[in-house]
């Protein structure tokens, strides 16, 4: 009998390491909202402008828990942040957030989260080329829904969108990619290592 789960499609990171279950998937899915309301206030003081950890944890989860996990994880991570607990960069909350200039990146992070760990359950995530390729895609795609907004709620044109809201991050912002791909390639790579022993990890 299979038991009911959130997981569907190929295995993850998480699913070589836990079972398959829903109480497992829904504590999962809270780890991922937890983990990127702690990394969005983690700054690091890069020049010209300081870089949360947000999306980096965005990467992460999305990868680690595959597609539907990993946006249902963003969505309890947007809603607990509307609700009123401070989870947004800054300790920030509550929908006006969401409605203002930064709340396009929050919406991306769903949809970011949800291609990275599609991508990942293709086996993307276990080389470091294709890991790169896959975070570099989920990063388009968060500043694809977050510019326009960005551009909207401040009447901004391209040059002063870009300027505003993109050409300060890139470094930042690559320095996530290689570090998400970094940790998701070497932790397949011990998983990978454990089998060759015959010791496959549970499951």
């Amino acid at each position: 009998m299979t038991s009911l789960s959130l997981a569907i499609g190929r295995p993850t990171l998480t699913d070589r390491i836990f079972p398959r279950g829903l109480v497992v998937d829904l504590t999962l899915v809270a780890a991922g909202a937890a983990l990127t309301a702690i990394c969005a206030q983690i700054a690091i003081p890069l020049w010209p402008v300081p870089v949360t950890g947000q999306t980096l944890a965005v990467l992460l989860v999305g990868s680690s828990l595959g597609a539907l996990r990993g946006s249902i994880s963003m969505l309890l991570y947007a809603a607990i942040g509307i609700l009123g607990l401070p989870v947004f960069s800054g300790a920030a909350s509550g929908l006006h957030v969401i409605l203002g200039p930064t709340g396009g990146y929050i919406i991306g992070f769903v949809f970011a989260a949800a291609l990275t760990g599609w991508l990942s359950q293709q086996k993307w995530d276990r080389k470091f080329a294709r890991a790169i390729l896959t975070f570099c895609l989920g990063i388009a795609v968060i500043y694809a829904i977050g510019l326009p907004w960005l551009a909207f709620t401040l009447s901004l044109g391209l040059d002063a969108t870009l300027t505003a809201g993109l050409y300060p991050f890139v470094i930042g912002e690559v320095i996530k990619f290689v570090i998400a791909a970094s940790v998701m390639t070497v932790s397949w790579g011990f998983l990978h290592r454990e089998d060759a022993r015959g010791n496959p990890p549970t499951p």
